[in-house]
């Protein structure tokens, strides 16, 4: 099976990659081979079309490529919240929370990710058009690859934005680095109002397959959660999955990142986290109806 992640060098879908690394997913029988799709509705289109078995990424995206959830279905959270870091310059000098602050400026965000960002601006009531905050792509970076959080964190270092919203490694690499300050973290700062609900890193799975394998979910779910039970006993695995799959430098960052990420480490979607996924998408105009929990999320 051909499991698609959008951003790699990362810790929003490391338990996706742990469990592939660690050999959780082969310890219920199933051989997983990691793929890199970026954009994420890209990773999302090529699950629908059979080139992809399982994607990793954004609950929301995956609204991209099955219209009302239909074709597919959301088999487990990788982690509980919203999980991108609003990064100004620290040039900026941005106060924590200040939104209002990114009038005028230059935010480097990737496609359907930038929801995200838009979906919480609109909440402080701030509009993007109006308020003059310019949100895009970031010219890319040879040596990030197809890594937008990389490439983010080096633009915003060679002042070709003025902040980014991306991972937390893009967010780790710009605050040890000096040139970046975190302005929001959705997870940990529980704001404005309910974006810790907007979305969240899922696994998705289409029908086709849960169809022809009903004990799919299931065993999906349950490598997901083994993954979790061995980083939170030893975290220090973060590094040894890092070492495998990131450049050097990440990889000595990552077993920090997943420390700080353990508390949200469950793979739950309940009926209300969907209820708040279906309304963000239907105010961000890709999704036109609710659409009940058990039409969204495989049992």
């Amino acid at each position: 099976m051909k499991l698609a992640v959008p951003d790699l060098v990362s810790n929003s879908y490391f338990p996706a990659l742990a469990a592939i690394e660690l050999g959780c997913f082969a310890q219920e029988g199933l051989g997983v081979s990691l793929e890199v799709m970026f954009p994420p509705d890209r990773a999302y289109a090529a699950m629908r079309d059979g080139g992809i078995d399982l994607v990793a990424a954004s609950a929301h995206t995956m609204l991209a490529a099955f219209p009302r959830w239909r074709g597919g279905k959301l088999v487990c959270a990788q982690a509980q919240g919203m999980y991108w870091f609003l990064v100004m310059h620290s040039d900026h000098a941005v106060a924590r929370g200040d939104l209002a602050a990114l009038t005028g400026r230059r935010i480097g965000a990737a496609p359907y990710v930038e929801m995200g960002l838009r979906g919480l601006l609109a909440q402080a009531g701030l509009d993007p058009v109006r308020d003059g905050i310019a949100i895009g792509p970031v010219p890319p970076h040879p040596a990030a690859g197809a890594n937008f959080g990389l490439s983010a964190a080096m633009a915003l270092e060679a002042r070709q934005i003025d902040g980014f919203w991306a991972n937390g490694m893009a967010a780790e690499r710009a605050v040890r680095g000096g040139f970046g300050s975190i302005v929001l973290d959705v997870r940990r700062d529980r704001g404005p109002a309910d974006g810790f609900d907007l979305t969240m890193a899922t696994i998705a799975a289409p029908d086709r397959l849960l169809r022809d394998d009903p004990g799919l979910a299931g065993a999906v779910r349950r490598a997901v959660a083994r993954a979790h039970a061995m980083l939170t006993q030893e975290p220090e695995l973060a590094t040894q999955v890092g070492a495998a799959l990131f450049p050097p430098a990440e990889a000595a960052m990552i077993a920090d990142l997943i420390r700080r990420d353990l508390p949200f480490y469950d793979t739950a979607i309940t009926a209300d986290q969907i209820r708040a996924v279906n309304a963000f998408a239907r105010r961000m105009g890709i999704l036109d109806a609710d659409v009940p929990f058990a039409e969204v999320v495989a049992a």
